[in-house]
């Protein structure tokens, strides 16, 4: 690999492109299923798909039991991609390298957001309301906005790591070379380690996880908390159809 090309580590190449597999998936179904039960905004004349529904919820379903993972990540390992305590005071600093950077680490961010809201109204939905053409329920105008903004989010992700990162930051997220400590065969034993450690580090790293970004943290328990409810919400509310 080139030193002028930027490393990506393994594990964020893997989780952000079961990830991005997984979303680009569901938004593609999602428009679908939308164009074949809805359109009020305007559709496209297409084939209709008749699992359709079925299979956008399967991608949506796979896409939240890969989430925890993924935000875990991005909030941790991968946090200076994300919102930083500066980041929107970078923002009037117009057309300069850091506003792009800037721009993209809030853009991560949102896209953070929204994935929770989209996994988390998708899930409260039932299966029975679009094919009877009841499009008035509040969970499924919250999935449409939800939707959107993951289409803007994407959007603008692709844009920005372009800007920011050009062709070679594009390419290195599908490289196959990882470090030898990054061999996934060690990674058994390392999660071994980390572990053992827990309970002799609990305290300090509580104490260094709060003064860290303390907006960043804060977004971290919704996002978190926000997966939480998608598993668990349908299962306390199992009859609400509002």
């Amino acid at each position: 690999m080139s030193r002028s090309a930027p490393y990506q580590p393994l594990l964020l190449r893997i989780l952000h492109g079961a990830s991005g597999i997984l979303a680009i998936g569901a938004i593609i179904t999602g428009f679908l299923v939308y164009n074949t039960f809805d359109g009020r905004f305007g559709n496209i004349p297409l084939p209709k798909i008749e699992p359709i529904q079925d299979i956008h919820g399967t991608l949506g379903l796979f896409f939240l039991m890969l989430l925890p993972a993924f935000a875990l990540y991005s909030f941790h390992a991968g946090q200076k991609r994300l919102i930083q305590p500066d980041s929107l005071s970078q923002l009037t600093q117009v057309n300069k390298p850091i506003w792009w950077v800037s721009l993209q680490r809030i853009t991560n961010t949102f896209m953070l957001i929204a994935a929770v809201f989209a996994v988390m109204s998708g899930k409260m939905m039932k299966e029975e309301w679009l094919p009877m053409g009841e499009l008035y329920h509040i969970w499924y105008s919250c999935h449409l906005i939800a939707w959107v903004v993951m289409v803007c989010c994407l959007a603008i992700h692709l844009l920005m790591s372009t800007k920011v990162g050009g062709a070679t930051l594009l390419i290195s997220m599908f490289s196959w070379t990882f470090r030898p400590e990054e061999n996934p065969s060690r990674w058994y034993i390392r999660c071994r380690e980390w572990l053992s450690s827990l309970p002799a580090s609990f305290g300090v790293g509580i104490n260094n996880w709060m003064q860290n970004n303390l907006s960043l943290r804060i977004i971290e328990v919704i996002v978190l908390g926000g997966i939480i409810a998608a598993f668990l919400l349908p299962l306390l509310l199992p009859s609400n159809n509002s």
